[in-house]
């Protein structure tokens, strides 16, 4: 392996070299976010029950999703800092490791999920109905997690070295045969029986599984990032204390959405399946609006750990000001565009006309925050590669539990539905503040101790 070929982000234009790794992200996620809002404009087509039932899964599989991208931000952390110093046999130690240890926790949560789907589910405010219909979907969802945590990891290896294409691109393959199957597997296309969510989880644990074979041959055969050296204990569980003290952090800040939402969507039951599954679909619609802000948190991942590694403090500063400014420009095209198309987007993915107007509403209070959370995303990105996961999962801790949470039941009680949304607004917003004013004395410790 060709380290100085690899640590291709120590020279050069920092803005533009950025804006490169985030345009292949930002449409890499765009087709993942677009997997589910798929699944999302099929199931609707079933009825609202059914959008309702898929909504109560929302946050289980988000935890899922947390856990592999926790995984694989620990992953890209520590790699890019290794490829920036230049260390080839700590590059496959980390790379192979870190594959090791998501087999082993996937496994883990598939039996922690099967075994409490029901009870879970039922504490989220799931009626009888939709638990039926729940436990159709998860019972393929929950083995299926294998195939999302295993290549989030080998994705994450991939984007250490600074390429964003190849993950941007494996993505795009899943999210194409996601969109073949689910029509054909929900509906009863052709020869294939009408499957309805049971057709829906084996859509998306198929494409999902693609995903794997390719980012594992990618490591392998073209990055030679893997090792089949036997280690010594000590070795593997080196690796694994560095990869988890980075990983299980992210992971518990990611994971703090989906049950942060599990409240809400308690509060939310409490105006019907139709005020549930609008949230459900406004959620998705404002993962679109969010997709920049995912990308450059993703670009600058790598960028400042080789920086990082490489002693070059001057960049690592200029491009986290790169992206706080392209963050909060973002905010004002997106909360602009969305309250003009909020309307028509929400009769795009539902008929139900309670569903739309609800879903119209959260998106003219919500989005005025997007900058400002988007501030929040890039500077916990950057702290979990100083090495402060712990901080950055404070940050989403205190906007979720602290903020968002108590606001919610509070507006509720005072204004109704669009109370809870203006909590949502308000919490993004100091929080994005908060995480600002963070990050920069982080960042000033990180460069004057090693000055």
């Amino acid at each position: 392996m060709n380290i100085e070929h690899k640590a291709k982000l120590t020279e050069g234009d920092v803005s533009g070299q950025i804006m490169r790794m985030a345009l292949p992200m930002f449409f890499g996620i765009i087709g993942m976010i677009a997997f589910n809002l798929i699944d999302t404009y099929f199931i609707g087509r079933l009825g609202t029950l059914e959008l309702s039932a898929i909504s109560f899964t929302f946050p289980i599989v988000f935890i899922i999703g947390s856990i592999a991208l926790g995984l694989g931000i620990g992953t890209t952390t520590l790699l890019s800092r290794s490829i920036g110093g230049g260390d080839t046999e700590q590059i496959k130690r980390i790379t192979t490791d870190s594959l090791i240890l998501s087999l082993i926790i996937v496994g883990s949560v598939i039996g922690i999920g099967l075994l409490t789907m029901d009870s879970v589910f039922s504490m989220m405010g799931a009626s009888s109905e939709e638990l039926l219909l729940i436990r159709d979907y998860m019972t393929f969802i929950y083995p299926g997690a294998l195939f999302v945590v295993i290549p989030m990891v080998g994705n994450g290896a991939i984007r250490a070295t600074g390429d964003m294409k190849t993950p941007a691109m494996i993505m795009g393959v899943a999210v194409l045969i996601n969109l073949i199957l689910d029509p054909i597997l929900i509906f009863g296309l052709g020869p294939f029986p009408r499957l309805e969510l049971t057709g829906a989880a084996i859509a998306t644990v198929i494409s999902r599984g693609v995903t794997l074979i390719f980012s594992v041959s990618i490591l392998h055969y073209r990055e030679h990032m893997l090792t089949f050296k036997f280690p010594s204990v000590r070795e593997v569980w080196e690796s694994w204390k560095k990869i988890l003290y980075i990983g299980m952090a992210v992971a518990g800040t990611q994971v703090i959405y989906p049950i942060g939402i599990g409240f809400i969507l308690r509060i939310i039951s409490t105006y019907g399946q139709e005020a549930v599954a609008a949230f459900g679909v406004a959620t998705r619609i404002e993962a679109f609006a969010l997709v920049i802000m995912m990308a450059l948190s993703s670009a600058i991942n790598p960028f400042i750990g080789q920086n990082l590694g490489a002693g070059k403090f001057a960049r690592v500063t200029e491009g986290v000001r790169f992206v706080n400014k392209s963050a909060l420009k973002w905010g004002m095209v997106a909360t602009v565009v969305l309250a003009l198309v909020a309307k028509p987007l929400a009769s795009v993915l539902n008929s139900d006309a309670e569903v739309i107007s609800i879903v119209t509403l959260f998106l003219w209070i919500v989005p005025i925050s997007y900058g400002l959370f988007g501030v929040m995303m890039v500077s916990n990105s950057t702290l979990n590669v100083l090495r402060r996961p712990l901080h950055a999962t404070a940050i989403a801790f205190i906007q979720m539990f602290v903020i968002f949470i108590p606001f919610a039941f509070l507006g509720s009680e005072l204004f109704g539905i669009k109370g809870i949304f203006g909590a949502s607004a308000i919490s993004k917003l100091l929080a994005g503040i908060g995480a600002y004013y963070w990050l920069n004395r982080m960042l000033d410790q990180e460069i004057n101790g090693r000055s």
